[in-house]
């Protein structure tokens, strides 16, 4: 099953960047005003999804043009877009998904967005907000961080404490410990190699992976 990429309508630091996210055979979904994100990089999407509260007119006649495939809603529903979006890519059998474009903007928002990733139903999905500088997602169990030296990389216990905390591969390392909501014990710890694992017993994580700009050339 090929990757899913799905563009959300928050903010892209730099476009370059999340061009370097698209890989050959990736499908692209908008979620209405992500759309303005994929037609920056000179790309169609195969589906638009949503209220199309934020697509413009002008990008509603170029994807007519192109015949790309619409799926409107009602603005008075219960679940924003990008829950919309998630709902169509797990009965589409897609199991790996990256989201860009679901960061910055309003608080609520992106807050919102995280928490969609805590859902159950989506247990079994690799999702990550990714916007080509930065990387976010939920931990359960272990996983790995592929990056450089000096990437900064957050720990965060999301819904209650998170224990059986270790880390291989990160300047201040953890080795079975307990994370607390109210504690900032797991904030901007540092890469030292190229790969990071991370592990836990029991919770649910938020890690945020910040890249370090690419040195001039």
């Amino acid at each position: 099953m090929p990757r899913l990429i799905i563009f959300a309508n928050g903010v892209l630091p730099e476009l370059e960047s999340a061009r370097r996210l698209i890989q050959a055979g990736d499908v692209l979904i908008a979620v209405d005003g992500g759309t303005q994100h994929i037609l920056a990089l000179g790309l169609f999407p195969s589906l638009v999804i949503g209220d199309l509260d934020s697509l413009t007119q002008d990008n509603r006649r170029q994807l007519d043009e192109k015949g790309v495939k619409i799926q409107q809603y009602s603005r008075d529903k219960d679940e924003t877009d990008l829950e919309l979006a998630f709902h169509y890519a797990y009965g589409a059998g897609f199991r790996k998904i990256i989201v860009v474009g679901a960061q910055g903007g309003r608080l609520d928002q992106t807050v919102g967005n995280l928490s969609l990733l805590t859902k159950s139903e989506f247990a079994a999905l690799d999702i990550r907000f990714d916007d080509g500088v930065e990387e976010a997602f939920i931990a359960r169990g272990r996983c790995i961080i592929h990056g450089k030296p000096g990437d900064i990389v957050s720990l965060i216990p999301w819904n209650g404490e998170v224990t059986g905390v270790s880390t291989d591969g990160l300047r201040w390392a953890l080795r079975d410990e307990t994370l607390f909501t109210d504690k900032t014990r797991g904030i901007s710890n540092e890469m030292v190699r190229e790969t990071a694992s991370i592990s836990l017993r029991t919770g649910l994580l938020l890690l945020i992976h910040h890249r370090q700009a690419e040195s001039p050339q």
